[in-house]
């Protein structure tokens, strides 16, 4: 089997489990946008997957993400970028993607939109949401109950448009019972952003959870693209 059927496959499983998951919530499937990850995977992959239909790709480390994007620029996609964001990478981060779903504190606001100052449209950003229990460390996010200041500084940037919210299920726990606390955050933070009703949750272990919580983007790696080649 070649490598664009290997992916072709990948992606035509994903996307029934998509339609499966919308049908069972009660949902239009055209409500959930596939961002395939494609970590640590070539810019041959993103080429392909660009060819089998794939608008939109996520990136976890600046350097990959920075290269990769250079290299593909004349496909015309959208670059999510889903890691940690360091403080002094941000502005980069900014110049070459579409979206940055990992703003978890005020510190990033400033560099990320002096970054997005020279595009053309505002960068889309959503601000990532801890699900962890109070005390635990786990996952990177903002407590919920920082969220609303942090969304305010967003808003205040003229160069950031606020999209919504990140989140990621914790290590150990039912997503389903994650999912579902951070529904509850989300309808609290629309009612104060009415526009910023994007929802980035869900992976290739939990994405019908998601779907069933609201999610508007699901962020899929090893599902479309098999095991990681190496850990880098």
């Amino acid at each position: 089997m070649s490598r664009r059927d290997e992916l072709a496959a990948g992606l035509a499983a994903v996307r029934e489990r998509i339609a499966g998951a919308c049908a069972a919530a009660g949902r239009d499937v055209d409500e959930v946008a596939l961002v395939v990850v494609t970590k640590f995977f070539p810019a041959s992959d993103v080429r392909l997957l660009a060819d089998l239909g794939v608008t939109d790709v996520g990136e976890n480390r600046h350097q990959e993400a920075e290269a990769k994007a250079a290299e593909c620029a004349d496909l015309g996609l959208r670059w999510h970028f889903i890691g940690g964001l360091q403080s002094n990478k941000a502005a980069a981060v900014a110049a070459y993607s579409s979206v940055v779903e990992s703003v978890d504190r005020p510190k990033l606001v400033g560099p990320l939109g002096r970054g997005a100052a020279g595009r053309e449209e505002p960068l889309d950003v959503l601000l990532q949401v801890s699900l962890d229990p109070p005390g635990r460390e786990g996952r990177a996010g903002v407590d919920p109950d920082a969220l609303p200041a942090l969304a305010e500084r967003v808003a205040g940037e003229e160069h950031l448009r606020l999209r919504g919210l990140m989140a990621v299920a914790p290590l150990g726990e039912d997503p389903a019972a994650a999912f579902a606390r951070l529904a509850e955050v989300r309808s609290s933070f629309v009612a104060e952003h009415p526009a910023a009703t994007w929802l980035s949750a869900g992976m290739s272990g939990d994405l019908e959870h998601a779907v069933r919580n609201g999610a508007t983007h699901v962020r899929i790696g090893s599902a479309v693209l098999g095991s990681r080649p190496t850990d880098k």
